[in-house]
């Protein structure tokens, strides 16, 4: 028993040391963590842009606590959990990961994290509306391209907000999850005509809804009457 327990121990100690290497290749030696310049290094290496999405899923699986840096206990926490020890392995992972996230009990905590990722300030608890539309098109984008082009749109006309906080942000996804806006066809036969309209029939103001949300839905229906 003390010869399997201990070949188990050097497996472990070996797979760490991989692990250790894999992050050294791409680490600022001076500071000791993956900074920037490593995650776009990290990010040619696996064949993928910078601003994909499953970097940021990367980033969830770490726990990143600072946007654009990977420290080592992160690295191999994330790691050691997606079962990879080299460059090949992590390509693969990423295609898993993106079904993991996929997963409902787990999109939601990856979407709310999202938000959290990308407060780079000390006691900063908004994003502009700038970084909020990419942010809504890079991590909604793929699942509700109808919803986030029109609520895009919305914010970027609008006056009313120059920042969204995390409630009004989880609130988004929501809207996405309950609320068709997808385009629905009347035909007027006398007129010879079709007139599109956005279906929300489904949104009750009543359901405590963000103010925002409440003015998104009026703008959408005086914009479509």
């Amino acid at each position: 028993m003390l010869f399997l327990f201990s070949g188990s121990s050097k497996a472990k100690t070996k797979g760490m040391e991989k692990i250790d290497c894999l992050f050294n290749s791409y680490a600022n030696s001076s500071l000791g963590v993956i900074d920037p310049d490593g995650i776009e290094a990290l990010c040619s290496d696996l064949g993928v842009d910078y601003t994909d999405v499953r970097i940021l899923m990367l980033a969830w699986k770490l726990k990143a606590g600072k946007q654009g840096y990977f420290t080592q206990d992160e690295w191999r926490t994330g790691m050691k959990a997606l079962g990879v020890d080299s460059l090949s392995k992590l390509k693969k992972a990423l295609c898993e990961l993106e079904i993991e996230v996929g997963k409902p009990t787990n999109y939601e905590d990856f979407y709310t994290y999202a938000f959290r990722y990308c407060l780079t300030e000390e006691k900063q608890k908004s994003l502009d509306i700038d970084s909020i539309c990419e942010l809504l098109n890079l991590v909604l984008g793929a699942q509700f391209r109808p919803q986030v082009d029109v609520l895009v749109e919305y914010l970027k006309v609008q006056s009313d907000y120059k920042v969204i906080n995390l409630d009004q942000w989880i609130n988004f996804l929501r809207f996405c999850q309950e609320v068709s806006l997808f385009e629905k066809k009347m035909f007027i036969p006398y007129l010879f005509a079709q007139i599109s309209f956005p279906d929300l029939g489904n949104y009750d103001s009543a359901l405590a809804w963000p103010l925002i949300l409440d003015n998104f839905v009026e703008w959408m229906r005086q914009k479509h009457s």
